[in-house]
């Protein structure tokens, strides 16, 4: 009996040290991740969508290996707010991010005509931008090379933001997070490119039912579906030197547009044609289930891809992060909506929200009185919009495409999205739906009052508050003190994080632990917050 049971005492022990080296190699593996995104772009124009009108032949080798998010949405359908969603990881109507535009790091006066200068909100307590977090763990962050983010983001952000900004520049095995955006297939793209080349033929192109149908309309849509192909060619650039580095297997990459598509009626719209957005992710291979193409039907948004992001890192996101990762250690559970919101656009005030399931859409509409189509300057240039308004002032409209051109919006709209993608028929007034209507206004209201909408003060009181909170609130110069040869800096505020850089360098480091084999370097702290000033620098030599 005892040798029986020495003998099973044994074989656990060889057991349990298989287990043990047989663990999953990948757990604590650091994965390079890639963004490519495209501005202003629409999934019904893509081949993985289902649109054949074009072959994109870099953008389709990759969504072959990857997930693709057949329910994937920007939180507010224009660049600068859904930019700062993306940083910060909150809502902009919690960080009062939401007006478009109130920074431009070129202009001081940002919208003359109503004598809006540009501004930067003070951020709530404990809030950074999410590449830092990556920076802490050791991941070299860059960004090619657009910002925009509706705010003056802080130093420590990125290891490199510019037009050269790359993953060559990192040290040797250094883990990344590399983000490029491409703007040939902006809203402006359309008038720049549009006496170009055209690489499909405007006469074969679908034409959706909201839109007018004629020469002009067909042109700037061929227009957008040729500069989805001058950007497919320049990610087949970086997805080359991916594979030249021995990176490609070893990365995590995303595709997404910024908000939907560049034309009238999608951009600037919370129908899904502004906020639905192309989303797919290639993981790497050694997390592959196998090497095609997956379909997934969750409803995501972009108040997830910050805590995704993080995820993927192995970190777990900050209390203050609003969204829920979709990959990686953390992830959160499913979601039954998102929300979305509009406000200011340029000079024009208005004020709109938005709740979505998988089934349904409603939206609140806070301005009746102005109509759908808001005379935006910027979106007047496009040929499309010039047609359309001649259309509308002679008569000439009928239809789903006369609906966009009403001179007032309905207070509140209601879609059944399964019959109704397009969201062309409100059935707000419907009895039928009274329940199901409730429920997502209940829903939306419960969002408002969570985020504490900044939607609710007129713009120039919130300027002004963060004007007197400005004044208030100074950054303290970090406290440094030196210990058995770690330099530790201590944040002596309520405010803010810390960050460090060599004297005389120009790359500002996150500063999250005790520095180490460096007591002899001259080095430079800071305290910053997205909002306020920088504190004084203080230095340890």
């Amino acid at each position: 009996m005892k040798q029986l049971l020495l003998f099973i005492f044994i074989i656990s022990c060889i057991s349990c040290a298989n287990i043990s080296q047989n663990k999953n190699p990948t757990e604590n593996k650091k994965y390079n991740i890639i963004w490519l995104v495209a501005e202003d772009q629409s999934p019904q124009f893509f081949p993985m969508y289902g649109d054949s009108s074009i072959s994109l032949p870099t953008l389709e080798s990759i969504a072959k290996e990857s997930i693709v998010y057949d329910k994937a949405f920007a939180n507010v359908p224009v660049c600068a707010p859904a930019r700062s969603t993306i940083i910060l990881g909150m809502y902009t109507i919690a960080t009062a991010t939401h007006n478009m535009r109130t920074y431009n790091s070129h202009l001081h006066e940002i919208e003359p005509s109503i004598g809006l200068v540009g501004y930067t909100p003070v951020m709530p307590k404990h809030t950074k931008e999410f590449p830092k977090y990556l920076r802490s763990e050791g991941y070299y962050c860059t960004n090619n090379s657009k910002e925009d983010y509706n705010m003056q983001i802080s130093d420590g952000t990125w290891d490199e933001s510019s037009s050269k900004a790359t993953w060559r520049n990192r040290k040797e095995g250094q883990p990344f997070f590399s983000v490029f955006n491409f703007m040939e297939c902006h809203e402006s793209g359309i008038w720049r490119f549009g006496k170009d080349s055209l690489f499909v033929d405007p006469k074969g192109i679908p034409v959706p039912p909201y839109f007018p149908d004629n020469d002009i309309i067909r042109h700037d849509l061929a227009v957008n579906y040729s500069n989805l192909k001058r950007i497919d060619d320049k990610i087949g650039t970086i997805i080359n030197q991916l594979k030249e580095d021995g990176l490609y297997d070893d990365s995590y990459i995303f595709f997404y547009g910024d908000h939907g598509g560049p034309f009238p009626r999608h951009k600037r719209v919370l129908y899904d044609t502004g906020l639905e957005v192309p989303f797919f992710v290639k993981l790497p291979k050694d997390l592959m289930q196998d090497k095609g193409q997956t379909r997934n039907d969750d409803i995501i948004s972009f108040i997830d891809l910050a805590p995704t992001v993080l995820s993927i890192a192995g970190i777990e996101k900050p209390d203050q992060m609003q969204g829920k990762a979709f990959l990686g250690s953390y992830i959160g559970p499913k979601d039954e909506y998102i929300y979305a919101s509009s406000d200011r656009f340029d000079a024009i005030y208005d004020k709109s929200r938005a709740i979505r399931s998988k089934k349904y859409k409603y939206i609140r509409n806070y301005h009746p009185e102005l109509p759908y189509a808001i005379p935006v300057e910027y979106r007047e240039q496009m040929p499309m919009m010039k047609e359309w308004r001649r259309l509308d002032s002679i008569g000439a409209l009928s239809g789903s495409s006369a609906l966009w051109m009403r001179k007032n919006k309905d207070p509140e709209e209601f879609y059944d999205l399964e019959v109704d993608p397009f969201e062309l028929n409100n059935i707000i007034n419907e009895a039928n739906k009274k329940s199901v209507i409730d429920a997502h206004r209940s829903a939306l209201d419960a969002w408002l009052e969570k985020c504490d909408d900044q939607g609710k003060f007129d713009e120039r009181e919130l300027i002004s508050k963060w004007a007197t909170l400005k004044e208030k609130t100074i950054l303290k110069a970090p406290t440094i003190s030196v210990e058995s040869e770690l330099i530790m800096a201590k944040n002596e505020g309520e405010y803010g994080n810390i960050v460090y850089k060599i004297e005389n360098d120009s790359i500002w480091q996150v500063y999250s632990k005790p520095l180490a084999g460096m007591s002899d370097t001259k080095l430079v702290f800071k305290t910053v917050h997205i909002g306020l000033d920088d504190s004084p620098e203080s230095r340890n030599k």
